[in-house]
């Protein structure tokens, strides 16, 4: 189980990573970038979800999932990836329409 807590973490962290690089690519005016690296944050999130469904399918089926802090950080981590994500996005379309594009 710990691997899989680790890859949410890391799935999690890489998404945030790109939709921050994202945001700053946008900055610079660089909008076909910011695209390709949000579209590959969400591949990472997908990815990441993935897991965590399957985690909440088991214990749906009965398989009991012990709940760590290392579990509930990877949760809190891949939640806060998902809405850094979400709001980069609106701050990408601003600066689109701010200049114009």
């Amino acid at each position: 189980m710990e691997g899989i807590i680790f890859e949410i973490i890391s799935q999690g962290g890489t998404a945030k990573g790109l939709a921050y690089e994202a945001l700053m690519a946008a900055e610079r005016g660089d909008f076909n970038k910011a695209g390709e690296l949000m579209k590959e944050a969400d591949a990472y999130l997908g990815q990441a979800h993935k897991i965590q469904t399957n985690i909440i399918q088991a214990e749906a089926r009965g398989e009991k999932t012990e709940v760590s802090v290392l579990f509930v950080h990877a949760q809190d981590h891949l939640m806060t990836a998902i809405e850094a994500k979400t709001l980069i996005d609106h701050i990408i379309k601003l600066h689109k329409k701010i200049e114009g594009k």
